[in-house]
């Protein structure tokens, strides 16, 4: 399936006339069949002319409902043009009107075509990103900016604004201010809102601008492969894709001015927001954003809050709540900590705890004369902290270790060294104070100063972090182990002495803890924990390919390439999974150049199981570049060390390669046998997702030989396995190979249904290979319904591809298809020279295709 072909070109070009006539549309083109008006005419003559032939009247609604089940008023919808048919009634409703073979399947043609105009004059569907996070409950104060920033929605006003704290304070409720607002005013950005915390302050994990605008681009509905890997070039999309639409755009927590410039829209319909801890002079001076300073609450306002928080006891002693307010800095994060305090103790008097405040303040003034402005928070931190229990305050100390942007009672688990139960109960205890945030469903996060304080306090942090770590390198491992069983080379790490997920929720845990994962791989690789990184590079790599999951494997596989160094192993496997990700998105050069060094870093170890896997990506590599007699030749050695080794999976793989490769050179007896022998071995080893991709690459073969029954028996199972195994990618290609069998059979409806199946997986997967197949077998499709424009444009698709990966195959699979179409319109000279060049790329590569285009060229 996926490594070869989907189709030849089809000679067969079928009359773009209706073959017979038709009362009232005798003589019509398919081109001329545009819109449903026009359809339904030719379903009426159809009517007509049906009860002519039987010397009856014609078929009443009712009878034509008691033969189909349907009901009477929708076929009225149907033959009165006011409903376009589903494919499959279409089918029954021209059958029953008398209709022939050769005009159902012109008929098909037409209805789909109107389909898709239909689909052409409709606004393309956007996704409308509602990315708010929850209102701020018991939002208190800031009227004044709250009315600047709604006066600069005014018609001609800016459309930036920075809110920023003065003199660097943080906790002062920028985000609050920011997220309010945005709640307010949400209704009148009609196109969405999108918000991103860009943790500017996290020494660690700020959100670093590229990783930003892909997030904003698949908020926005760009397919992952369609996201470029140049910074500048993602800024040009994002803000192409915005222009013009009424937006509002929250960016949280930003460092500094080119931490969002980027980010800033080009189109004055949007709306931005910028929270930062800095002033931003830059983009106030450069990019006309308008400054909107945020200080501490008034004394008003700081006792309104504690009084919505706390309730009456603010009233009962006034005098105690204005100096809590004042002994809080009048900080909203501050004084929700402190409210806090005070529910949780309703006996305690409010000058109970205005005292406790107070003596901590005098503690912390002793050690920190300069007066900074944090000290206030620091106290309240500090008060909140004395308060905890010892296993919380402990809990707490090294929760601000953990890499990720959530955590888990796990995760506590993990790092306290305790276990599951007591972490829930702890975590939930600090929950309760506010020291950490609900982000739903067992997760929290924790603020950033919050964090810093925390780090501060953590007792023996090498060992806690080294718990974490190994509890996320075994619990993925587990879970690989459950997806799948039958992979040799992953690493088998000790149980850790934390608690772990049990076996039937550790798929689930995978899927949830993917960031954190991949946050966990990059820290320790760059902490000190190389193995951790290399491992999880070598435990998570198929997960990151069946998955589709390309840019969290980047991340992790790059690190793991650089970690391979400093652990002094693993380096092979690493390169490997670097290159593989590279051959899934088509960066065909970049990937040999990593499978070489794979193939130099295995043979140096004397790992033979790497060399034989860094060999095998070599040969599917090649094989898309042309180069097939290096390509096969690098397949047999792996499949040699496969058999050498006993690694019957690895066997598998490299029989289902090679015989996708005979394929293409003509050798299908031995194609056949070579699939065959896969499909056992998948059997045996217990892995029906590639059971499924040899059977699948034995439908292609069937549908090559002519057997298009056996063809598409083999690939429907195909499709099943790789559904039911969770590969997108496998059910692209079985969909897209079908389509090509239905070609073949001149059943263009549905060779149209599974190629526009196969083309809508590989975009959404990224599959450059599978997206350029489908491209040219649409591209013959259409040509074979009397579609040559629309053709030509499949073709082409595919061509630029080809330039961009360099598939030579499809490169000339392409040119022939252009060829074809410009022969067709009168341009023979063009059409001959593009058939001259793919003749000589087929010729070079060695494939059947090459005698066929020169019966073509007539030489």
């Amino acid at each position: 399936m996926r490594s070869g072909s989907c189709a030849a070109p089809v000679a067969h070009d079928p009359s773009a006339w209706f073959p017979s006539p038709i009362d009232g549309v005798s003589g019509w083109r398919l081109a001329e069949v545009r819109t449903l008006a026009d359809l339904s005419r030719v379903l009426r003559g159809l009517r007509r002319r049906h009860a002519r032939r039987r010397g009856t009247s014609e078929l009443t609604y009712r009878e034509l409902a008691a033969a189909t089940g349907w009901s009477h008023g929708i076929i009225g919808e149907y033959l009165s043009g006011r409903v376009l048919p589903p494919t499959d009634r279409f089918d029954v409703l021209i059958g029953l009107l008398g209709a022939t073979p050769a005009e159902q399947g012109a008929l098909a043609t037409a209805r789909d075509q109107v389909e898709e105009n239909r689909r052409r004059a409709l606004p393309a569907e956007r996704p409308v990103p509602r990315q708010l996070p929850m209102d701020v409950y018991g939002f208190t104060g800031r009227t004044e900016q709250l009315a600047t920033l709604h006066a600069l929605l005014a018609p001609g006003e800016r459309r930036t604004a920075v809110i920023s704290a003065v003199a660097g304070t943080a906790g002062v409720g920028k985000t609050a201010l920011a997220v309010h607002w945005a709640h307010q005013v949400a209704k009148r950005f009609p196109d969405g809102q999108l918000y991103l915390d860009l943790r500017g302050y996290d020494p660690e994990r700020p959100v670093p601008t590229a990783d930003a605008l892909a997030g904003f681009l698949r908020g926005l509905g760009v397919d992952g492969q369609d996201i470029p890997d140049d910074l500048s070039e993602r800024a040009a999309r994002y803000r192409t894709l915005v222009a013009g639409r009424r937006l509002l755009i929250v960016l949280d927590n930003a460092r500094g001015a080119e931490h969002v410039r980027p980010l800033l829209p080009g189109s004055p319909s949007c709306f931005v927001v910028v929270t930062s801890r800095e002033d931003l002079a830059g983009l106030v001076a450069r990019d006309g954003a308008r400054r909107i300073e945020l200080d501490m609450l008034s004394a008003s306002e700081a006792i309104a809050l504690l009084r919505t928080l706390i309730g009456a006891r603010v009233d009962e002693s006034p005098a105690h709540a204005a100096e809590l307010a004042e002994n809080c800095a009048r900080l909203p994060l501050a004084l929700r900590i402190a409210a806090e305090l005070a529910v949780a103790r309703p006996g305690v008097a409010l000058s109970e705890l205005v005292a406790g405040l107070r003596d901590e303040q005098r503690r912390l003034d002793l050690l920190d004369a300069a007066g900074d402005p944090r000290t206030a928070v620091r106290a309240v931190f500090s008060w909140s902290y004395r308060q905890l229990s010892a296993d919380a305050a402990r809990v707490f100390d090294l929760l601000g270790l953990h890499p990720g942007r959530e955590l888990d009672a796990y995760a506590a688990a993990a790092l306290a060294g305790a276990g599951l139960e007591r972490a829930r109960e702890l975590v939930e205890e600090l929950a309760r104070g506010h020291l950490l945030e609900s982000a739903g469903s067992g997760r929290y996060t924790m603020h950033d100063l919050l964090r810093a304080f925390a780090v501060e306090n953590a007792t023996d942090p090498h060992a806690a972090l080294t718990r974490l770590l190994d509890y996320y390198r075994y619990s993925a491992a587990s879970a690989a182990n459950v997806l799948f069983p039958y992979e040799r080379g992953r690493p088998a790490p000790e149980v850790p002495g934390s608690p772990v997920p049990p076996m039937d929720e550790v798929v689930a845990w995978l899927e949830r803890e993917r960031p954190n994962l991949v946050a966990v791989a990059a820290y320790a690789a760059r902490h000190g924990w190389p193995g951790h990184c290399v491992d999880l590079s070598r435990t998570l790599w198929r997960h990151f390919e069946v998955g589709c999951h390309y840019q969290e494997a980047l991340t992790v596989h790059t690190c793991a390439v650089r970690a391979a160094l400093a652990a002094g192993e693993g380096r092979a496997a690493a390169l490997a999974n670097l290159g593989g990700i590279h051959w899934w998105l088509g960066n065909f050069r970049e990937a040999r150049e990593r499978f070489r060094q794979s193939l130099a870093a295995a043979r140096e170890a004397g790992d033979l199981e790497g060399e034989a896997r860094a060999l095998g990506r070599l040969g599917v590599v090649d094989e898309r570049l042309g180069e097939l007699a290096q390509a096969l030749a690098h397949l047999q050695d792996a499949l040699a060390l496969c058999r050498r080794t006993g690694n019957r999976h690895g066997t598998g793989t490299q029989l289902i390669n090679i015989g996708a490769l005979y394929r293409r050179l003509g050798r299908y007896e031995d194609a056949a046998g070579h699939q065959l022998e896969a499909a056992e071995i998948f059997a045996e080893v217990g892995d029906p997702r590639l059971r499924g991709y040899a059977l699948g690459n034995l439908g292609a073969l069937y549908g090559l030989l002519g057997r298009h029954a056996d063809a598409l028996t083999h690939l429907e199972q195909a499709l099943a396995s790789c559904r039911e195994s969770g590969d997108p990618g496998g059910a692209g290609s079985a969909l897209g190979t079908m389509g090509a069998v239905y070609l073949r059979l001149e059943r263009y409806p549905q060779a149209l249904d599974h190629l526009r199946r196969a083309l809508a997986i590989s975009r959404e997967t990224g599959d450059r290979s599978l997206e350029t197949e489908t491209l040219n077998t649409l591209g013959e499709t259409l040509r074979a319904m009397g579609q040559p424009e629309a053709a030509l444009a499949r073709h082409r698709a595919a061509h630029t591809l080809t330039e961009e990966t360099g598939d030579q195959y499809e490169h000339a699979r392409a040119l022939a298809g252009i060829a074809h179409v410009l022969n067709g319109s009168g341009q023979t000279g063009q059409a001959r020279e593009n058939w001259r060049v793919a003749a000589d790329i087929y010729r070079r590569l060695g494939v059947p295709e090459a005698d066929q285009i020169t019966v073509l060229l007539g030489e």
